[in-house]
């Protein structure tokens, strides 16, 4: 049986230049980084030779996990892969939600950042269980689908 949870964790094309991101404009924290690639790693992903370059990150003030981490990005220096379309509604594509206090201000201080939404503001929620509250849809650098959610009061 499943016990807990881990991370979660997404593929990236320049590991340095996605922690800087996630830890500048989403204010996640780094706990740590490694290098693998050895023959454990390369039977684990199921490619030969793999080398991967990995980071963990964590959301401040959260429980921390056994893991230490909830958040893992990863670059595959070998084999390298290739984009693919990452629109969410293709089976298999994932986004992450970040819950916040105030998302008009975090959608106001990120746009300023040059993030890019995919709403010109948070949407209300009118249906459902987070009725009351707003989200909205953004990517990160490399095209992945992110969101904020402020829950209803």
């Amino acid at each position: 049986m499943i016990r807990g949870f881990w991370h979660v964790s997404f593929t990236v094309r320049d590991l340095d230049a996605a922690v800087k991101w996630y830890t500048e404009v989403l204010g996640l924290e780094f706990v740590r980084g490694q290098v693998q690639q050895n023959e454990y790693t390369s039977k684990l992903v199921a490619f030969p030779e793999a080398h991967l370059k990995v980071a963990q990150l964590r959301v401040p003030g959260q429980t921390i996990p056994l893991s230490r981490h909830h958040i893992e990005l990863v670059e595959y220096v070998h084999p390298r892969g290739e984009d693919i379309p990452l629109d969410t509604n293709r089976n298999g594509v994932g986004h992450w939600a970040f819950m916040v206090d105030d998302i008009h201000a975090e959608f106001e201080r990120m746009k300023k950042l040059g993030v890019q939404f995919k709403a010109d503001a948070p949407i209300p929620i009118e249906q459902g269980v987070n009725k009351g509250g707003y989200a909205i849809y953004f990517s990160d650098p490399d095209g992945i689908t992110l969101e904020l959610l402020q829950p209803p009061p």
